[in-house]
């Protein structure tokens, strides 16, 4: 059964008496900037009764963290989605309203669905399954965006991981598809990968797509 919180018709949703009874999902992405791969898009909502110690924006916690926060988040959250927006899809939409359509996704994907979403950043996808709020840096100051921002990452580095393995030679699993020089220097001599993201300029100007 779905549990909505009851508020009259003129009340806030965003006022702090209905976010603390309401069901709340934070949304965060990871893989805007690179050249090459998915943006991974990450939605959870967090059991208040089954807490997470730790939590915090995935950029300020070590790879080890990261990976151990990763798996307590799966086991204690009360639901969680993790979207994949590929590279092609990316070329298609342009970055911005690809990672808004993997935001919508995950939050679709969820099941209990949400009452709120907490979205990282100052853009609202749209047709979501819910109402939202963008909270510029929610990775540090929302715990359940913290979580999605964690299950993003680490989920993002091990496709990375995997995606050189299957394309070696341009350094996937140092950089993570980063425009570092090692990875502009490949993309130069090697051109192009299936996983590259042509509409980007580095990789358009490489002049082998």
């Amino acid at each position: 059964m779905k549990i909505r919180h009851a508020c009259g018709d003129n009340a806030d949703p965003f006022d702090s008496a209905t976010v603390v009874a309401q069901r709340i999902a934070g949304v965060d992405e990871a893989g805007r900037g690179p050249l090459a791969g998915p943006v991974l898009v990450a939605a959870v909502i967090l059991d208040p009764a089954r807490p997470i110690v730790g939590l915090a924006d995935s950029k300020t916690l070590s790879a080890t963290r990261r990976e151990a926060l990763f798996e307590n988040i799966r086991e204690r959250a009360l639901a969680y989605c993790i979207e994949s927006v590929e590279a092609a899809e990316i070329d298609r939409l342009n970055i911005l309203q690809a990672t808004l359509t993997g935001m919508a996704r995950a939050l679709r994907g969820l099941l209990p669905l949400p009452e709120l979403a907490l979205i990282d950043g100052n853009r609202l996808p749209t047709a979501l399954p819910c109402p939202a709020r963008a909270m510029v840096r929610g990775d540090a100051l929302e715990p359940a965006i913290s979580a999605a921002s964690i299950l993003a990452k680490v989920s993002r580095d091990r496709r990375m991981l995997a995606l050189d393995i299957e394309f070696p030679g341009y350094g996937f699993a140092a950089h993570k598809g980063y425009p570092v020089p090692a990875h502009l220097a490949a993309l130069r001599q090697l051109g192009p990968c299936r996983e590259h993201r042509r509409s980007f300029a580095p990789v358009a100007r490489c002049g082998m797509c």
